[in-house]
């Protein structure tokens, strides 16, 4: 087989160095996986003002349709939210963004008095609990 034809294709499917080649193609595909599934929370601090008795409160909150935690105290902060046309909308960062719908956690036990956002820069919102109402 030509040299460029390697290149471009790999080794020949069965062979030993084929097998070898395969094997560090799927690893390299799950740690890529795993790196954009599970971001590292290096240098994530919870807010200053955290309440450390809320921390069992954070962790109960659940990706909406999964019992996959949505956030921690380093994801989740008190947010303002306003209501626009049919969608609500979250105060991250001093832009409002828009929350989606299936991110709405139908939670009445918000222990924090004001609505709760969970985003990361790289996956956006994860959850969000409406404030409680009186």
């Amino acid at each position: 087989m030509q040299d460029w034809v390697f290149r471009l294709r790999g080794p020949p499917r069965g062979s030993r160095l084929g097998m070898r080649f395969a094997l560090v193609r799927v690893m390299t595909r799950l740690l890529l996986m795993a790196a954009l599934l599970f971001p590292a929370a290096a240098g994530a601090q919870p807010p200053a003002d955290a309440d450390p008795a809320l921390g069992p409160w954070f962790r109960s909150l659940l990706v909406p349709g999964t019992s996959i935690s949505c956030c921690s105290v380093t994801d989740c902060r008190a947010t303002e939210y306003r209501i626009e046309a049919d969608h609500y909308e979250a105060l991250i960062g001093g832009t409002w963004h828009v929350v989606p719908p299936d991110k709405i956690l139908q939670r009445t036990d918000n222990p924090t008095g004001h609505a709760v956002v969970c985003w990361t820069p790289q996956r956006g919102i994860l959850c969000f609990v409406r404030a409680t109402e009186s």
